[in-house]
């Protein structure tokens, strides 16, 4: 028997990707982004599933079911990762936010499904103050359906990928007679570093124009400020360790009381990267300057920090690319879920 996936919010496929590694059979993904759909389009080699762009809001269990010809109840999985904007402990604003709806709406979308299990990804912000309440309506909405939550933070460096990045991660199993079966993925002492991973990718053209040879390896010339101050820094540096007439204006107060210490960082060698972003593409934004060379971490980079392949392909312009990556659920992080999600079904 085929264990099958229904992939929501799928966004440039990191999830369907680990998972259909994991031994899922992959039917249907969708996404409202037209470039994160363009790009699964674009992967033909790993995708032979039907992709499609659409609002979760316009999502019809029932017909997709019929179309797919499979009963309520016989799907395997249902994941996927609600937008986490309106959660991001990064986000300035108000706490209402109309992206938290979708936490709830997917765990309408699924109850109708009923598959055996689902799973549902999203930052730590969910479990704070912004999302604390959506988070548990949703799941009290689930365990009312008959569902047994499972949830833990899970850290992505523990499961072979080069990162920190710390995830909410909520399983929920179909109760029934038998016990319960689904336990999370043991962490796996094996460290991946950023030298294992993007040390051995050419240095850029110096005109600031993607590698003749090497898709989606570029980024941006930096201005000479920037320049100026990533030549400053050395590998695991950030803006703490600039000099004054180095910093920006708002920065001159200190790192201890600004907080965001690793802006204008270099990445370390030896170490797993900071969370990349969906701005990642920004030296300004986070540690993502090159560990020795004087510019950011190219897109090409940034999709191996997350552990898509070599050759997967992205649509879009810089930005849009970034984004895609940023927000994507590590394939490798998405693997070793599977294989536990896999263990349980059967």
């Amino acid at each position: 028997m085929n264990l099958t996936c229904i992939d929501g919010f799928s966004g440039a496929g990191g999830l369907s990707l680990g998972l259909s590694r994991a031994g899922f059979e992959m039917l249907f993904s969708f996404d409202i982004d037209q470039y994160s759909i363009q790009t699964q389009l674009s992967n033909q080699k790993y995708f032979k599933h039907r992709i499609e762009k659409l609002d979760i809001r316009n999502f019809d269990p029932k017909k997709i079911m019929n179309e797919l010809n499979i009963k309520k109840g016989e799907l395997s999985l249902f994941a996927g990762g609600p937008p986490c904007q309106g959660f991001s402990i990064q986000r300035i604003g108000a706490d209402e936010d109309s992206r938290n709806n979708y936490v709830f709406l997917f765990i309408e979308k699924m109850i109708t499904l009923s598959p055996r299990l689902f799973l549902m990804e999203n930052v730590l912000g969910i479990n704070g103050k912004r999302g604390k309440k959506i988070l548990q309506d949703a799941i009290e909405h689930a365990e009312k359906n008959g569902y047994h939550i499972h949830k833990r933070i899970l850290d992505a460096q523990n499961y072979l990928v080069p990162q920190r990045r710390k995830r909410m991660i909520i399983v929920g199993e179909k109760v029934s007679s038998s016990p319960l079966k689904f336990t999370f993925p043991q962490p796996i002492q094996k460290k991946i570093t950023v030298r294992d991973t993007i040390e051995n990718l050419p240095p850029l053209p110096s005109n600031g124009k993607e590698h003749p040879e090497i898709k989606h390896h570029r980024s941006d010339k930096l201005s000479s400020i920037n320049l100026q101050r990533i030549k400053y820094l050395k590998e695991g540096q950030g803006m703490a360790f600039l000099p004054e007439y180095l910093l920006a204006e708002c920065h001159k107060v200190g790192a201890g009381k600004i907080g965001h210490r690793n802006v204008y960082g270099r990445m370390k060698w030896d170490d797993v990267a900071p969370t990349i972003t969906a701005r990642f593409d920004s030296f300004t934004r986070g540690m993502f300057g090159h560990p020795e060379q004087n510019r950011t971490i190219s897109l090409r980079e940034g999709a191996l920090l997350q552990t898509f392949p070599k050759d997967f392909e992205f649509s879009g312009n810089k930005v849009d690319i970034a984004r895609q990556i940023g927000n994507a659920v590590p394939v490798n992080l998405a693997f070793a879920l599977g294989k536990q999600l896999l263990k349980a079904l059967q």
